[in-house]
């Protein structure tokens, strides 16, 4: 059955989250370097069936693009244009990183561990994906 694949896309870094098959659970899935997100995406559909992928938009909090938006928008038609026939949305990312660092905080994550940036990355794409998905 197919998943849904969260993408938080960064300059430097872009994370990941996928759904369980039921779309009911968001699962954490990698934070890599940006510049290995094509590698990274042709790899995984070769693996798993992705029916949806799901955008993290910045924007700020009047609801306008941010520094970052023209970025994401770039990949986000570069997506398109690759996969034409994997459905995009795009999901407001407001406040993912300060959600992500205070479940990081809550779950009782090591301080060491709360300052690698990709487990950062990796929980805010997770962040996103429950968004989408309404949980």
């Amino acid at each position: 059955m197919p998943r849904i694949l969260a993408i938080d896309y960064g300059l430097k870094r872009t994370g990941l989250a996928v759904s369980d098959e039921l779309k009911i659970i968001a699962t954490a899935l990698d934070a890599i370097s940006t510049e290995k997100i094509w590698i990274f995406l042709e790899q995984y559909l070769n693996q798993q069936e992705v029916e949806t992928f799901v955008v993290g938009m910045p924007i700020d909090l009047e609801g306008n693009d941010t520094d970052a938006t023209p970025h994401v928008k770039g990949f986000v038609k570069k997506l398109a244009k690759i996969y034409p026939h994997i459905p995009i949305h795009l999901q407001d990312e407001r406040f993912t990183s300060k959600l992500a660092a205070q479940s990081m905080v809550l779950s009782g994550t090591k301080k060491k561990d709360r300052q690698q940036k990709t487990n950062l990355d990796k929980i805010s794409a997770t962040i996103i994906l429950q968004g989408f998905m309404g949980v």
